[in-house]
């Protein structure tokens, strides 16, 4: 009887504290995006030859796990890559079909011909649906994260690719997907391909980084009133960016300017150069983030999809949850007490 008790009073107890950091559950993940979240398909799709391994990390473009890959084992998922131009992969934890060089549009920067966009991408996911002619999972993560490629290759007007993401959500959603992560972008005028190229370069780049998630920003808020049922996150990484530039001891980095690797010319180059320790740079080359930077952006996602990282409403103080706890376990004992027993079952959901 006493331990009946205790266990009641300790989960009365346990809900009424704050409640620690458990990411919403979902049940696959699907990702469409650009090098930033490609954990691999660029590498299979030209046969091992780019991005060269090394000094990449196992076809990624950086030297260790992108930050999808740790979301994805924060959330006890491992999606699969997609491994051919007509879709060709599945698994029971979702798709990974974010491609390197894809721009927000059809194209790719990379090998045009060969490699997908982001629209593109999202054509392959609807051939995989229509192979067992199923809607999109309404219980998994949608991630999208591109426009960086764009304004590489030359784009100049940021509603170009905001309206290419925001057609991108819309088709995904339109094909029964309903829990999306959007990611901004970081400032590219404050990465190595930006301040290499001078003040007007770095100016110019960071200006349309602005305008691109200003205009993000009101698109996705857009989509989350006219799309009935969607569950869409915006993901800060230009913050998070901004903040580690600015405080870089504070995030363990002692340079967040340059690229560890060092020397390289893409695709193929032997005289290359990496930096002593790479967990100490923020960029791993031109654009792309350490594993080290990865891992931040892994952390601050899983944050976005965490219930606790919301506003906690009608909190109990400790003195108040004591003297509940308390009525509580005293209540329950007064019920046993008085009232006869009765079979009982409970049922928990992850």
């Amino acid at each position: 009887m006493k331990k009946q008790i205790l266990a009641t009073g300790f989960v009365l107890f346990s809900f009424l504290l704050p409640l620690k950091a458990v990411a919403a559950s979902f049940d696959k993940m699907y990702v469409f995006g650009d090098s930033l979240s490609d954990p691999g398909n660029v590498f299979n799709l030209t046969k091992g030859f780019f991005p060269q391994t090394p000094p990449y990390y196992q076809g990624r473009f950086s030297n260790g796990p992108v930050w999808v890959e740790a979301l994805a084992d924060k959330l006890g998922l491992a999606p699969a890559l997609f491994t051919n131009l007509a879709g060709g992969a599945s698994s029971s934890d979702g798709i990974n079909f974010a491609s390197g060089g894809a721009t927000s549009g059809t194209s790719n920067i990379i090998i045009n011909s060969l490699l997908p966009g982001l629209q593109t991408e999202i054509d392959f996911f609807k051939s995989v649906l229509a192979q067992t002619n199923q809607s999109a999972d309404s219980e998994a993560l949608y991630i999208v994260w591109a426009g960086g490629n764009d304004y590489v290759g030359g784009v100049t007007n940021p509603a170009e690719p905001v309206q290419n993401i925001s057609a991108a959500v819309t088709s995904l959603f339109n094909l029964g997907a309903r829990n999306f992560l959007v990611a901004n972008l970081p400032d590219l005028g404050k990465a190595p391909i930006g301040l290499s190229g001078g003040s007007n370069v770095s100016n110019g780049l960071n200006q349309l980084t602005e305008l691109h998630n200003l205009g993000l920003s009101g698109t996705l808020a857009g989509l989350s009133k006219s799309l009935t049922g969607i569950n869409l996150k915006s993901l800060d990484v230009n913050s998070l960016f901004n903040n580690a530039i600015t405080n870089k001891e504070k995030f363990g980095f002692t340079n967040v300017t340059d690229s560890c690797l060092k020397n390289y010319a893409p695709p193929l180059d032997l005289n290359y150069e990496v930096c002593d320790n790479p967990d100490s740079f923020l960029f791993w080359d031109a654009i792309h983030p350490t594993a080290a930077g990865h891992k931040l952006v892994a952390d601050l996602a899983f944050a976005a999809l965490t219930p606790a990282s919301e506003p906690q409403k009608s909190v109990p103080e400790p003195a108040s949850a004591l003297g509940i706890l308390a009525f509580g376990a005293l209540g329950a004992g007064s019920l046993r007490r008085h009232k006869p027993k009765k079979a009982s079952s409970i049922k928990t959901e992850g």
